[in-house]
């Protein structure tokens, strides 16, 4: 409970959260044991994206939305849409450049 208050009021004051990366490796490490995700977590397509996406990191953060992926198709499918937005996203910025 204190970690929780600690981490709200520094992100507060900071403006922006700070990513657990210990945390987010647990959450994909306990996600790699299921083939879906084990497929997509080696796609190229979307692979650069569990490391260096903040979106995704901060999405794989929540052991809530892990849970829920863990137990339901259609929160899997609600993420590999995601994983979706944020490649194509990801696109776009470096064909402008």
């Amino acid at each position: 409970m204190l970690e929780f208050i600690i981490n709200f009021l520094s992100n507060t004051y900071v403006g922006q959260p700070t990513l657990h990366t210990r945390k987010i490796n647990q959450n994909i490490a306990r996600l790699q044991h299921y083939d879906w995700f084990h497929d997509i977590y080696h796609h190229d397509q979307y692979r650069s994206l569990f490391f260096a996406n903040r979106h995704v990191r901060k999405y794989l953060q929540s052991n809530v939305r892990v849970k829920r992926m863990m137990k339901n198709k259609q929160a899997q499918e609600r993420f590999l849409q995601f994983l979706h937005k944020q490649s194509k996203g990801r696109e776009q910025k470096n064909c402008k450049q």
